[in-house]
């Protein structure tokens, strides 16, 4: 059975496309989710092995759109546990 570790990042708006990117070139990712600077949730989206390219293209165009709205705000990732 896989343990899930959650490690979270305040980050402004601007920064959020760029983070999302690198978190996601890491590659042990199962799960991102952006809440707003009050907590409230506003995207969350699995990583499975096989999400890469154009499968990625419009979720990353979704949270550029996002960036723009939010000043601040927190990712969450959820990663596997090595073991």
């Amino acid at each position: 059975m896989a343990t899930i570790n959650k490690e979270s990042f305040k980050i402004q708006g601007e920064h959020l496309l760029n983070k999302v990117k690198e978190l996601v070139e890491e590659g042990n990712i199962r799960k991102i989710i952006i809440h707003d600077k009050s907590g409230k949730e506003l995207m969350s989206f699995p990583l499975t092995i096989g999400v890469v390219g154009t499968l990625l293209a419009p979720v990353l165009a979704a949270l550029g759109a996002l960036a723009a709205l939010v000043g601040e705000c927190t990712i969450t990732v959820e990663r596997e546990a090595q073991v």
